[in-house]
Parts: C-alpha cells; structure tokens; sequence
C-alpha cells in the first residue's frame, strides 16, 4: 500500500510539472547592459532651456503569463516654470521578458498641452497575438514596442558595425506592426552634465508609436562599453529640437568604462 500511494504521489507529481511548468522554447538574450534597479535621470533641453526632466527606471521584476519581467517606465515632466506655456505629463511602461528581452505588456499615457492619448497592449508571445482595446492582431515573434526594443539594442554587440550599417527590427503599436530600422553612425566623445563619455550613435528610424507625440528622427548617444547606457537623445520635433541630456545614474549593472 505504501509503494502505491509512493507511486501515485510520484507520478501525479510528473503530470503536474509536464504541464504546468513551462517549456516555452523563448530566446535567451545575454545582457550586459542593464538590471533591476537602474535609473537614469536627464535635462530636457528646448531652445538652450531646461524645460523638463525625463528618467528611465526598472523599479521591480514582475510576472507576465509565468515569465520574470522587468517593468520598465520611461517618464517626462516639465519644469513648473515651463508647465505655465506647454504642459508635459508622459509615460512609458514596458514589462520586458528578463531572459527574452521582448516585451509582454506596454502602456503609453501621453498629456502634452491639450493633448492626450491613452494605449496598451498584451502581446501574447506565444500564440503570436497583441490584444489591445480595440482587437487582437497578428505580430511577428518577438515582436518589439519603442522602449523594449531601445533596451533590446542596448544589449546588442555594436562594436562590428560599419558606420551607416542598419539592423532591423519591428514594433508595434496601436494596430499594426511597424518596421523599424536602427542606423549605425559610428563613434563620438561627448560631454553632458553627468560627465565625459566614449560613445557609439545609433539612429532608430521610428514611424509610429515614438517618444514623443510628434514622430521624428532621433539620435542617440550609447556608451561604448557593456552598459550602452544613453548619455545623449536628439528628437527632432516640428518646430526645432529636443535635446536630453544624462544628469545622473544609479543602479547600473555594469561598470562605466567609457567615462573618461
């Protein structure tokens, strides 16, 4: 009687793990680049003025459909001085795959001036779906949305690129999957308020769902080093540029061997 009930505990116990414990056959990404508890922090420059204050944090790791991911959170806020002229309220939130770097869930709440606009969505990464408010839509595997896929080039090795060499990548947004092109522009040394970096330039070809309300060209200044933290962001708007720039950081996973 032992043996059977020994039996039985062992082999309800390999039913349960057969199928509850998953198996998804995911990539795993090696990252160097960035972990739990980093923060950026950086001036958002406008016509030689700081006009608001942008942060990328990972807060906490959180569980989507039984995978570890990070609950990435991109924010913009004005100055109060400048909140009188052209108020700014905007965040970003990805909850990115730790071992797959591709994204689960994304939220984006955008409040500039008058406007506004409110969009999520699940991306169902094994049955290749994004189900948002306003229906369920075919997506390529591992597609991206426009913070996970800068956190998935931060993990990328860049350093065998030929300047004005390009690599592809797809997010999407909204309703559809939008290709996504990254520009390679080679090395530069650059100065910001948090110091004096070695840097590689990329150029994310954003069509929809950017940073911003206004779509784009954007530059962006990477350390040339494991941590591809962003030093530097360049966004064309429609009137003049907006420039951020790396105040502070804290948290980060690897060293900082690009500040001089």
């Amino acid at each position: 009687m032992k043996r059977f009930i020994l039996f039985i505990l062992i082999l309800s116990t390999s039913i349960t793990f057969y199928f509850f414990t998953p198996n998804d056959g995911f990539r795993k990404v090696e990252n160097k680049a960035f972990g739990l508890n980093e923060k950026l922090t950086f001036n958002v420059n406008y016509s030689f003025a700081t006009v608001g204050i942008a942060t990328f944090s990972i807060p906490e790791i959180k569980t989507f459909s039984g995978r570890k991911c990070y609950r990435i959170k991109f924010e913009v806020n004005t100055v109060p001085s400048f909140d009188l002229f052209f108020k700014v309220r905007d965040r970003y939130e990805s909850y990115l795959d730790v071992e797959g770097i591709f994204p689960w869930r994304f939220e984006q709440h955008i409040r500039e001036g008058k406007f506004s606009r409110d969009f999520s969505a699940f991306f169902d990464q094994r049955k290749n779906k994004a189900k948002t408010s306003e229906g369920e839509y075919d997506i390529p595997k591992y597609v991206h949305d426009i913070v996970s896929a800068f956190f998935y080039v931060r993990t990328m090795d860049l350093s065998k690129l030929k300047v004005g060499e390009r690599f592809h990548l797809q997010n999407f947004y909204r309703d559809k999957t939008h290709e996504l092109d990254v520009i390679y522009h080679g090395k530069e040394t650059v100065e910001v308020p948090a110091g004096i970096f070695r840097c590689l330039i990329v150029e994310p070809l954003v069509r929809e769902g950017g940073l911003f309300k206004s779509e784009g060209s954007i530059l962006i200044w990477l350390t040339d080093d494991d941590a591809r933290i962003p030093v530097r962001v360049k966004t064309k708007v429609i009137i003049g540029s907006i420039d951020s720039e790396l105040t502070a950081y804290e948290g980060l996973k690897s060293p900082l061997k690009a500040k001089q």
